[in-house]
């Protein structure tokens, strides 16, 4: 099971409908056209980095008040400030702790 697999099993499992793009670019698209109340991105995607996919969202008025996790394995000193510059409201390092990820969603679910 990839990371992928396993987010969306785990955020499923715990009351949560999710879907999924599979790059940059589309992961904008659908946050525009769908409009979702949380956004879990990877900062490394094809196509269209998930830094730069992060700042078209929040630079966009209809997206920018979605909350934002970054899920990434990008984890050397400065990557977290990195992401936070970029948009993201909260860092979560791969591998990573199930726990620290459904608290983190149940967290910013509850501001929506």
């Amino acid at each position: 099971m990839d990371t992928y697999e396993l987010v969306r099993f785990i955020l499923e499992k715990n009351g949560y409908i999710t879907f999924l793009a599979m790059n940059g670019r589309d992961g904008v698209n659908a946050a525009s056209k769908q409009m979702p109340d949380l956004i879990i991105m990877d900062l490394a995607m094809p196509e269209m980095d998930g830094w730069t996919a992060t700042r078209i969202i929040k630079n966009d008025a209809k997206t920018s008040a979605i909350p934002l996790i970054a899920l990434t394995a990008h984890a050397l000193p400065g990557d977290r400030q990195r992401a936070m510059d970029s948009g993201c409201d909260e860092y979560i390092t791969k591998p990573m702790d199930l726990l620290e990820l459904v608290e983190s969603v149940d967290h910013w679910m509850s501001r929506v």
